[in-house]
């Protein structure tokens, strides 16, 4: 089986935003929480995301194609503002892959992979953390395989989320085994 790799772009609100829609309104992208989300509230929404210095979001592209989303967070800022006590270098993130009618065996695990990677490509990052719906089972498993450790179930305003960590030294030793 060939290596899937990807490359990143910053992404652009306005021309990305047909695309983004598309797949943050799929059923699939339920646990978004975008389903009912018109085109203007998705520009909308990642005009504000590209405007905010604690949030930053970037387009995976599979041989120049997007092929994913990618959001990273500082969490002393976003997303989880007192409920838990963020370390120096954390950060949070969220991924999203679209819909597809022909499924890539893998395709899903390289991509939380390149994220992680290019996460910790920066070396102030010694943690990532994230917080998907206790009800999110895949990405549970996902989040498992690269090396994510279940902390505790917190109440986020809209939903129930498991909050989970990740050192570079358990990612490293996730993908290498």
């Amino acid at each position: 089986m060939s290596v899937i790799t990807f490359t990143f772009r910053p992404l652009d609100p306005l021309s990305d935003a047909e695309l983004l829609h598309g797949w943050v309104t799929h059923p699939k992208a339920a646990f978004w929480m975008m389903q009912d989300a018109r085109l203007e509230d998705v520009e909308r929404a990642y005009m504000e995301i590209t405007a905010d210095e604690h949030h930053h979001a970037l387009l995976g592209l599979q041989d120049g194609v997007p092929a994913f989303l990618m959001e990273y967070y500082d969490p002393r800022h976003r997303e989880l503002v007192g409920l838990y006590e963020p370390l120096p270098g954390d950060v949070g993130m969220h991924f999203l892959t679209p819909p597809t009618d022909r499924p890539v065996r893998g395709f899903t695990r390289a991509v939380i992979t390149s994220v992680m990677a290019r996460l910790f490509e920066d070396p102030a990052v010694e943690r990532v953390v994230v917080e998907p719906d206790v009800d999110n089972k895949a990405v549970h498993a996902l989040n498992e395989a690269v090396g994510f450790v279940p902390e505790r179930e917190i109440d986020k305003p809209e939903k129930r989320a498991l909050l989970s960590f990740c050192t570079r030294a358990q990612f490293e030793k996730a993908v290498s085994a």
